[in-house]
């Protein structure tokens, strides 16, 4: 029903826009630090940290200092971080057998964190291309990546974390069948409130290039992802995926990239009304960032412009690096 107005001048609408107070009350959307998952990477090493050149701002931490982060997230109200390892390429093997080592470096940083921050939810993220030789999400046979196979492994990955203490496991692999398999073997061995978010709808975006450099997969990957990420053009394609994902145990679902797909986190919150998280990527923050850094634009100010858009087209959460910035501008 579309809502009558009056003619002006009965209706003047700069009425409700006049002062700070009148602009508050008719908000419509809020930001809170709530709002925010922090992404953060993790690498090998004691109390160190390496500046992420294309993400300036975002460094590699080290186990210790990502516990540090945990701190700093609990501190700010931010009730999540997401773990994604940095794994050199002399560590990359074809079995991708590391994946599900409950000692490589993402999962001793789930256990650290889950002691110096027990009330923070850890998430984690599930796919072979940190660990591949290929740099490729999955196996890769005779120049295909193959799915059921990988799907095999990928189910050995999120056991694995859940073992560790991971609370929210986060599916970015796209293979088909993938959160079934998860959450049938997550009941089977016991992880019966381990949470699902799964990569329901990711696409084959030019966005993700400085989030390689930060896990150390630019130089790795052979070919491209199109065979199983989403292409850009789709948008119907999304919906069928969200609800296979949900039939199969997902909890919640995400949107990946996130700016340039708002439309599509409207449609799936208005489709199916579950918890919905959009990721706004690295390619998203380091325009920003660089936009910012040149005076082009104001960095806080189109940044929490951004995170707001997500609130508004339906997310009920973000996956950002902006997180700490924005949850210390809006506790100030």
């Amino acid at each position: 029903m579309t809502p009558t107005v009056a003619p002006f001048p009965a209706a003047r609408l700069r009425r409700l826009r006049r002062t700070p107070a009148l602009r508050a009350m008719v908000r419509e959307n809020a930001l809170s630090p709530s709002d925010f998952i922090w992404p953060v990477f993790v690498m090998e090493g004691t109390d160190a940290e390496e500046p992420i050149p294309s993400m300036p701002g975002v460094s590699r931490l080290t186990v210790d200092r990502v516990a540090k982060a945990a701190k700093r997230a609990e501190a700010l109200g931010i009730p999540a971080i997401c773990i994604f390892p940095y794994t050199p390429q002399d560590a990359r093997t074809e079995d991708c057998a590391m994946a599900w080592d409950t000692d490589n470096v993402a999962n001793r940083a789930i256990r650290a964190v889950k002691e110096a921050a027990p009330g923070i939810a850890v998430m984690t993220d599930i796919a072979l291309d940190p660990y591949n030789i290929n740099g490729q999400d999955g196996y890769v046979v005779d120049g295909e990546v193959v799915n059921d196979e990988t799907v095999g492994a990928l189910v050995k990955m999120a056991l694995a974390q859940a073992r560790c203490g991971a609370d929210i496991l986060g599916p970015s692999d796209m293979m088909d069948g993938r959160i079934g398999a998860m959450r049938d073997a997550l009941e089977a061995e016991g992880h019966r409130d381990v949470t699902i978010l799964s990569y329901t709808a990711k696409y084959a975006s030019a966005f993700y290039g400085p989030f390689r450099d930060a896990v150390g997969a630019s130089g790795a990957l052979k070919g491209d992802k199109t065979t199983y990420q989403m292409d850009p053009a789709n948008s119907d394609e999304a919906l069928r995926l969200v609800e296979r994902d949900l039939s199969e145990g997902a909890d919640m679902v995400m949107v990946k990239p996130g700016m340039p797909y708002l439309d599509i986190c409207r449609r799936v919150k208005d489709q199916f009304g579950v918890p919905t998280f959009a990721y706004q990527v690295s390619g998203e923050y380091a325009m920003l960032t660089a936009a910012a850094q040149n005076g082009w634009l104001d960095g806080d100010k189109v940044m929490m412009e951004s995170l707001m858009g997500f609130k508004r087209a339906g997310c009920d959460g973000i996956l950002t690096y902006f997180a700490p910035r924005a949850a210390e501008l809006l506790g100030a």
